[in-house]
């Protein structure tokens, strides 16, 4: 394990969260319990190029068939995100949200990794919502992120 997972580690154990290794590569496992879901998440350091990057995963494919919708709800999220963006795999329907940083001749920190954490299972949680309207109840794209974004007024 690289400085960059050891000091993403000791941030996940010391806030209590769930911690497992991935044996053989560079990639720490945990789990996020917010107010609208559960997500299981990975922090992966890129060894080579000295960078920080932290997935949480959307719980659900995506079906064939919700794709385009998916695809335009998350292209509007992603307008005007400053820190990480959402990616939708569509080969597997997988929808997870990304937070990174290159740390290449610089100090990473827990503060940076707190930082880098939260934001991204704050933002995956707070669009849960909208996308599981998407999803499951036939909200159009525009009208859900209307509903999320709206909700911070």
């Amino acid at each position: 394990m690289g400085r960059i997972l050891e000091t993403v580690r000791r941030f996940l154990e010391s806030d209590d969260w769930p911690v497992s290794t991935m044996e053989g590569r560079t990639v720490v496992k945990t789990g996020f319990e917010g107010k609208n879901g559960q997500f299981t998440c990975y922090a992966q350091e890129r060894k080579e190029q000295e960078q920080f990057v932290f997935y949480s995963i959307f719980p659900v494919r995506t079906p064939e068939d919700k794709m385009s919708e998916v695809a335009e709800f998350i292209t509007r999220a992603n307008y005007g995100m400053i820190i990480g963006n959402f990616e939708l795999d569509y080969g597997d329907g997988e929808i997870r949200y990304k937070t990174s940083v290159d740390v290449e001749d610089s100090d990473f920190n827990q503060p940076l990794a707190r930082h880098m954490i939260y934001a991204n299972v704050l933002t995956m949680d707070k669009y849960f919502p909208g996308l599981m309207r998407v999803l499951y109840a036939g909200i159009n794209p525009v009208s859900a992120i209307e509903e999320v974004e709206g909700a911070e007024e």
